[in-house]
């Protein structure tokens, strides 16, 4: 992001999906102008207002701009130690500097804040949302050395013997390098939203120095999130059966006595789905060699597992589409498009892995099931939730938040259990924003659609490359954004084309 004297329009939208789909907001600097420092606090007060967690902005404001600001000063410090031909890890090359390095600096703060810059010494802040916890992040490209560390823990130790900001002020501190007094307010202030020492990290990894505030969503938003979801759940209740003949056939499929002879038959006997389901294994997502012109050669080319995955795929989007109304085809699109990617990833990282294989697909298709039952509840049962919501003292703007997004993991698995879905495919869903919470079985599938969503938005300019979990690229052996933009690309194209993609 380039830095100038322009006001930066925060991005709502962009926040509400990185709250929604769990992945971190990062904004970087590397001078921290006022209008940059201005930003991100207004970023900050938007993601902590979208949680519902007003009350914490007033705090977490005065304590990100403590961070950054001494963030901003580690990495003057570093240019000025250079500049004095110094060694910052050496005790008495430190004692030295450090002596006269408020003065120098802040009398020519303009030539060393271009000089860091010039040295690539960012500073940047992480925002995310996940599992019912805020994380708030700002890191810079300068590992704290022994001597900081030590200090900077001083610091957090002297804190814990005050009971106010006044108390702290009172104190003679060392005050050498102006941040000891800063950081003792902000662990007092983070204490007044009922925090201690423990939700405040400071770590040095990979190059970097972060200092990490891990607060938990206050119990009240906690409840109306529980409460909201309890009801939009009896929403399943009332969603009727999957339908019968598909139900028939799977249960034939998963019967080990079952004859392939007589499986192919029975799907045969009904033209429709037997239509549907030849028309899906010769599209373009298969890249067969040659057609399939009956289930026989179906279940000889993707195999048994994988006939019996379209059919749920086939039954799930007839029975969904009936209950979506057309204005929502943008979902669909998206559903499409995630499985494309999702099987042909799979062919490319997992084509070993019969089970993830045969899986993708539908994972990928299914992924959003829950945010479609969301986006076409019917206004009534919307309206039903909403009187009880409000009965319950949960503000309107709230209720809208939650239903926007909330859970729509949760209640994709727990449709597909109503409709006896294989277990994996169940944990795929509900997990397919966090990887990482996955049963071990299934986390590798459940990463791969993980990734196929983030490329899939990434290519629609929805995320950038530094939201994807490092955790999930690793796995598949992806090292940086060239990679993922030449697979996403490629993917994009043949769906756009309807042609199998290039391998990868």
């Amino acid at each position: 992001m380039a830095e100038s004297k322009k006001k930066i329009t925060v991005d709502i939208d962009k926040i509400k999906r990185a709250i929604y789909a769990g992945i971190p907001l990062t904004i970087t600097t590397y001078t921290l102008p006022k209008e940059m420092e201005d930003y991100m606090n207004s970023v900050l007060a938007a993601f902590l207002s979208e949680l519902n967690q007003q009350q914490m902005i007033e705090y977490l404001s005065y304590c990100l701009n403590e961070l950054m600001t001494n963030s901003k000063k580690a990495n003057t410090k570093r240019i000025y130690f250079l500049e004095k031909k110094l060694d910052i890890n050496n005790n008495a090359d430190y004692a030295e500097g450090m002596k006269e390095f408020k003065v120098h600096t802040l009398n020519n703060i303009n030539y060393y804040l271009q000089k860091q810059k010039e040295a690539g010494l960012y500073v940047k802040l992480v925002l995310q949302s996940r599992n019912g916890k805020i994380k708030v992040e700002v890191r810079n490209n300068a590992e704290l050395t022994v001597t900081e560390y030590k200090r900077m823990h001083d610091k957090l130790s002297r804190a814990q013997q005050y009971t106010s900001p006044d108390q702290a002020f009172s104190q003679i501190l060392d005050d050498s390098e102006g941040a000891g007094l800063g950081l003792i307010i902000m662990i007092l202030m983070l204490e007044k939203i009922g925090l201690t020492e423990e939700n405040f990290q400071i770590i040095c990894e990979n190059g970097e120095t972060i200092t990490r505030i891990i607060l938990p969503l206050n119990e009240t938003t906690q409840k109306n999130m529980a409460m909201v979801s309890y009801e939009f759940v009896k929403v399943i209740d009332e969603l009727p059966q999957f339908p019968d003949t598909i139900v028939r056939l799977t249960k034939l499929i998963n019967d080990p006595n079952s004859k392939m002879s007589e499986i192919a038959a029975s799907i045969s006997s009904d033209v429709s789905l037997t239509t549907d389901l030849l028309k899906l294994v010769n599209s373009a997502v298969f890249a067969l060699a040659s057609p399939c012109r009956s289930i026989s050669d179906a279940v000889k080319m993707i195999g048994i597992g994988g006939v019996r995955n379209l059919l749920l795929s086939v039954g799930s989007i007839t029975e969904l589409k009936r209950l979506a109304p057309e204005s929502k085809k943008e979902l669909w699109s998206h559903a499409h498009k995630v499985a494309f990617f999702s099987y042909n990833l799979a062919r490319n990282f997992c084509a070993n892995d019969r089970d993830v294989l045969e899986d993708s697909y539908i994972c990928g298709l299914l992924h959003d099931m829950g945010k479609v039952i969301f986006n076409t509840a019917r206004p009534e049962r919307v309206e039903r939730i909403k009187k009880i919501a409000a009965d319950k003292g949960v503000p309107l703007s709230t209720f809208e938040k939650l239903v926007a997004g909330v859970n729509h993991g949760d209640l994709g698995a727990l449709i597909a259990e109503k409709w006896n879905f294989p277990d994996s495919i169940i944990k795929v869903i509900r997990h397919h924003h966090e990887p990482e919470l996955a049963p071990q079985e299934v986390r590798k599938q459940t990463s791969l659609v993980y990734l196929a969503d983030m490329m899939v938005h990434y290519v629609d300019h929805e995320v950038d490359y530094y939201q994807f979990d490092v955790d999930v690229l690793r796995l598949f052996g992806i090292k940086n954004e060239q990679q993922v933009a030449r697979i996403s690309d490629r993917l994009s194209t043949a769906f756009k084309k309807n042609t199998p993609p290039q391998r990868t």
